[in-house]
């Protein structure tokens, strides 16, 4: 309807697919291109880059997001770049005070939006945290329950998906649970989620790949492991997988003892506000814009 070429670039495209794009893009053919970090690759050439959007900006490395800028075959033009996130890190914080940027902020919620509840709770809770999952199931609701590791490991004491996904069907027998991460077939990822967004799923046991891109309204529960081992930008995008419907939401953050005091401010920080841009502040009050 806008009378412009759109065309789509990510790994999975077939080796035809993608020649065809990539001969599109460099002859000038295409107007706008929409992908995945593929746009970085070496291969891929513009022939007048004017304009570079960046969406989940924290997500990018700066290297990425700088060679992306260096792409354009014309070297008298640099394009103009627009990011957007809905939780800075330090960096990009610091770069709004301190850098060449011109910020503009979007300080609502959407309509129809639920709130958001956060607890934090020691891993000897565990038993009363699947309770609380069993009734908000039980009011056709249904949770995430995230875990920072794939699989069980001797170096570092976290808790797995997994095995966690084991222990909750033998728990929860009354309940559906689902597995997704990173080492699944991209067509078992689709399966899972597309089976919880359309409620066959009760209780998803997932890692941090959900943290962004995953929209379902019903869910009203987000478990996170390990909390104390997740910054608060990551924990305040999982948590935002939740309260996207009107069902009051809650968010329980799972922790490991001891806790170090900085583990002790983020969790409390956390807890404290849904605001994301409050968070940020004290994310960058915490590490620093390095």
């Amino acid at each position: 309807p806008l009378g412009v070429s759109v065309a789509l670039l990510k790994s999975k495209l077939s080796a035809k697919d993608r020649r065809e794009v990539l001969t599109g893009v460099a002859e000038g053919n295409v107007d706008i291109i929409v992908g995945t970090h593929a746009l970085f690759q070496p291969n891929v050439v513009y022939k007048r880059l004017a304009l570079v959007v960046v969406d989940e900006q924290h997500r990018f490395g700066v290297e990425q997001r700088l060679s992306l800028m260096k792409k354009s075959s014309d070297r008298n033009s640099v394009p103009h770049q627009l990011i957007m996130t809905a939780t800075p890190i330090p960096r990009t914080l610091a770069m709004t005070a301190y850098g060449d940027l011109d910020a503009s902020v979007i300080d609502e919620l959407p309509k129809g939006r639920g709130n958001i509840e956060t607890i934090i709770v020691p891993e000897e809770k565990r038993a009363q945290v699947m309770e609380k999952i069993i009734k908000e199931c039980a009011r056709g609701r249904q949770s995430y329950w995230v875990c920072p590791l794939i699989e069980e490991s001797e170096e570092l004491n976290f808790q797995a998906a997994e095995s966690t996904y084991v222990l909750l069907q033998e728990t929860l027998q009354q309940l559906n649970i689902g597995l997704v991460h990173g080492k699944l077939s991209s067509a078992k990822k689709i399966k899972a989620m597309e089976n919880f967004k359309n409620g066959n799923t009760d209780v998803l046991v997932a890692t941090t790949v959900i943290e962004v891109g995953v929209d379902v309204a019903n869910s009203s529960v987000m478990v996170i492991e390990n909390a104390e081992r997740l910054g608060l930008t990551q924990l305040h995008q999982l948590r935002g997988r939740i309260g996207r419907g009107k069902h009051k939401s809650l968010c329980i953050l799972i922790y490991k003892k001891p806790l170090s005091s900085i583990a002790k401010e983020r969790l409390a920080a956390i807890r404290a506000t849904n605001d994301g841009f409050v968070i940020a502040e004290k994310d960058l009050q915490l590490r620093g814009p390095g």
